[in-house]
């Protein structure tokens, strides 16, 4: 009887778990939420103050006694705690009725490939006690090419690059399972602190994360051939002590974030390596694929496409194409199986 009332009231969501952001897909209605996986904890009372964008307004700004944190690093649950609460109310959110008590949903989640079992536990455990009545786990470059429709199922090969938040899943793809990986902890984050690092060491000036990203979204660029950007740094001069704002060009920030970039490439190259030639075949013809906010970095896909000697394309919409891919597989779930984790299941007497 619960059970029924349960799946009466409850919707299907897929959820990619960023390190950075965190996207929901509701099953029949697309991609309802992109937050960032940011919570706000009061510390004096232990209680959540605030989830994703209000949090994230909060970071930097918060009185001492009130700490805002990213519950995920590196694509792994650093705090249980905090991602049980957070994934409790993005549920909650979707399912913003009178009814909400009763939902009991079933979740797909996109995880980083060469996860450990003990993470993927903790993930499971997580969506279990937010709520879910199901949970089952997809490798998130096999969620990403799913999501742009590439086709997994058949005896060809695919080549996908997830440049993400925490890191970086480069995964080649063939009959619905991933033949060749690498995942490297190098990534959006990793860039954004090369920025402060530079800011610091070249330019004796101290500017917070937020500062580094938006610098990064907005001039940016890894291919010298591009137009050079112009933006205004703000941060504190380490000399003085004082307020102080400078102008960066696209120059510099190249030049603090190209050892990072090179490393991507490597890992791209040492994967290709790793390829059963027919499967090369198919790639150098297909091309290789990058998705997640990474992909959006100026001049990248020229600078794997001069290095891979292949032919390289950012996916439409790549930020959403990991969610979009656990929404294809919620879809059709029982066609889409064998590209699953192990899954678990919550039975709910």
């Amino acid at each position: 009887m619960f059970d029924r009332l349960f799946r009466l009231f409850s919707k299907d969501i897929g959820i990619d778990l960023g390190t950075a952001n965190t996207l929901v897909y509701v099953r029949g209605a697309g991609v309802v939420i992109n937050e960032p996986s940011v919570v706000a904890i009061n510390q004096k009372t232990n209680q959540v103050v605030a989830v994703g964008n209000e949090a994230r307004r909060m970071v930097g700004r918060t009185p001492a006694h009130i700490v805002a944190i990213r519950p995920l690093v590196e694509g792994v649950i650093s705090d249980f705690e905090v991602t049980e609460e957070m994934m409790k109310y993005f549920i909650r959110k979707v399912h913003d009725t009178r009814y909400s008590f009763l939902a009991r949903p079933r979740v797909v989640i996109g995880i980083p490939s060469a996860t450990t079992e003990v993470e993927r536990r903790a993930v499971r455990d997580a969506a279990v006690s937010a709520g879910a009545r199901e949970v089952y786990l997809v490798e998130e470059p096999m969620a990403g090419a799913i999501g742009i429709r590439m086709p997994v199922q058949e005896p060809i090969g695919n080549m996908i690059v997830d440049i993400g938040g925490g890191t970086t899943d480069i995964a080649v793809i063939s009959l619905g399972g991933i033949v060749a990986s690498r995942n490297i902890k190098t990534a959006g984050d990793k860039l954004n602190h090369d920025i402060i690092h530079f800011a610091r060491d070249e330019l004796k000036m101290l500017i917070g994360e937020r500062t580094a990203e938006d610098i990064k979204i907005a001039i940016g660029s890894v291919w010298e051939g591009d137009e050079d950007l112009e933006s205004p740094m703000r941060g504190r001069d380490l000399i003085t002590g004082l307020p102080r704002e400078i102008i960066v060009t696209s120059a510099d920030i190249r030049e603090a974030i190209m050892r990072s970039v090179k490393h991507i490439v490597t890992s791209i190259k040492a994967t290709i390596e790793d390829t059963p030639p027919e499967l090369v075949a198919d790639i150098m013809h297909r091309g290789i694929v990058l998705v997640g906010g990474g992909a959006l970095l100026r001049g990248l896909a020229n600078i794997i496409e001069r290095e891979t000697r292949m032919p390289v394309r950012i996916a439409d919409d790549p930020l959403v194409a990991v969610v979009r891919g656990t929404g294809v597989i919620l879809e059709d779930l029982d066609m889409l199986r064998n590209v699953l984790l192990e899954h678990e299941t919550e039975v709910v007497a």
